[in-house]
């Protein structure tokens, strides 16, 4: 629970000092035909929760024209790192969020979640 945590050495750790793990997730998405406006606007609302969950938006943007790849690229491409697995799952559960249901479900024909491992290059 998020009054049982601390930051302590710039990791967010547990009261009981295990550090929590970061979670990173790759998001691609995919509008329903002419919705690429309604996705985006879904998005803006949705990802300023992100942040109360103690999360951050890394990355977020479209696919550039020229791209490789197969099929219909998606509409929008995000990266966002939360603490743990558990402020994913407070933040994926969110009452204000899920209140928004109909609106993307309107809006997003597709979505795909990769969890990332970060690598030191």
């Amino acid at each position: 629970m998020r009054e049982n945590r601390v930051v302590a050495g710039g990791l967010l750790r547990h009261t009981n000092r295990m550090p929590e793990t970061p979670v990173v997730n790759c998001v691609l998405l995919w509008a329903k035909p002419g919705m690429e406006a309604a996705l985006s606007a879904y998005e803006d609302k949705v990802l300023r929760l992100v942040g109360e969950h103690g999360g951050r938006v890394l990355e977020r943007g479209t696919v550039m024209p020229g791209s490789q790849y197969d099929g219909e690229p998606p509409a929008e491409v995000q990266l966002l790192e939360m603490p743990s697995a558990a402020s994913l799952d407070a933040y994926v559960n969110d009452p204000r969020r899920l209140a928004m249901a109909g609106e993307r479900d309107a809006a997003v024909a597709r979505t795909d979640v990769f969890r990332i491992q970060r690598s030191r290059a």
